[in-house]
């Protein structure tokens, strides 16, 4: 048994010459499984052990979604500007430039022109990590211009929402994206033109409020939180206890507020297929 022990002390190799694993080889989900990062892209970052649905940005949506994750971007470079000149410890230029250069976003959504499974198709995918995914005037002007652009090209549209609400940094002008969307919405129905809408962890506030359940078809992946104010607001203002559940997908689709919950890794052909009806 000599083979194992030591002949010196300590631990001699230097710090240089040791090999760390590198980062991200593995994720962990919020009931403790572990699972290999690739295995994890592969399954459209879907945990094959407990079916959790780690939460991904538009580049992984555009990924998933798009035919061979092929498209063209519409209004890339828009950015908000500062119409009430707010400031709290920061200004809100400040927090609008530390965005971008943290995230390489412009802004908390992209639209994509592409294919699914060989349909046109034009996709807006709002990108939580550009602060929070709050909606503010940029957000409202790209899906009012990508609903504009499907009713010349009569291309059915699907929104991705993840969202924290309206953004408070543009105060009322954020709030106007709300009734500005809803309008470019009845013109999509108007022309006859299914819109889809696919809402993910978390869609809440002005958001939830307007466009995210407004869809011919409205999709939620699987424990999604979804809602308006926050669970605490709501028992203070109504004094009832909420019930199990309260706020997610599976509670959401039991009372009617959802058409479907679908898992990431069914999303593109539950899409087409719908499409390809309503079409």
């Amino acid at each position: 048994m000599s083979w194992f022990l030591r002949k010196k002390k300590n631990i001699l190799t230097s710090i240089d010459e040791r090999k760390d694993l590198p980062k991200g080889l593995w994720y962990r989900t919020p009931s403790g499984k572990i699972i290999d990062t690739e295995v994890l892209k592969k399954n459209s970052y879907v945990s094959p052990e407990d079916g959790y649905h780690v939460r991904i940005h538009s580049k992984e949506y555009f990924e998933i979604l798009f035919d061979n994750g092929n498209f063209s971007e519409m209004d890339i470079k828009m950015i908000s500007k500062d119409p009430i000149k707010w400031k709290d410890y920061k200004k809100y230029t400040d927090r609008i430039r530390e965005a971008r250069k943290k995230t390489s976003l412009y802004d908390a959504i992209r639209t994509g022109i592409g294919k699914i499974k060989g349909l046109d198709v034009v996709i807006s995918c709002m990108d939580f990590s550009f602060i929070g995914g709050s909606m503010g005037s940029v957000v409202g002007e790209k899906i009012s211009r990508a609903i504009k652009y499907c009713i010349e090209k009569k291309f059915p549209y699907i929104l991705i929402s993840k969202s924290g609400g309206a953004r408070i940094m543009e105060s009322s002008f954020s709030l106007m994206q709300m009734a500005k969307t809803i309008a470019r919405l009845t013109q999509l129905r108007d022309a006859r033109i299914p819109y889809i809408s696919v809402l993910t962890d978390p869609t809440t506030g002005g958001v939830t409020a307007s466009y995210a359940l407004l869809g011919d078809i409205n999709i939620a992946e699987p424990g999604a939180l979804i809602g308006f104010a926050g669970p605490r607001v709501i028992k203070e203002t109504i004094g009832k206890d909420l019930p199990e559940g309260f706020q997610t997908s599976e509670f959401l689709i039991d009372h009617g507020f959802i058409d479907l919950i679908s898992s990431r890794t069914e999303l593109k052909q539950n899409i087409f297929n719908l499409i390809s009806m309503m079409m």
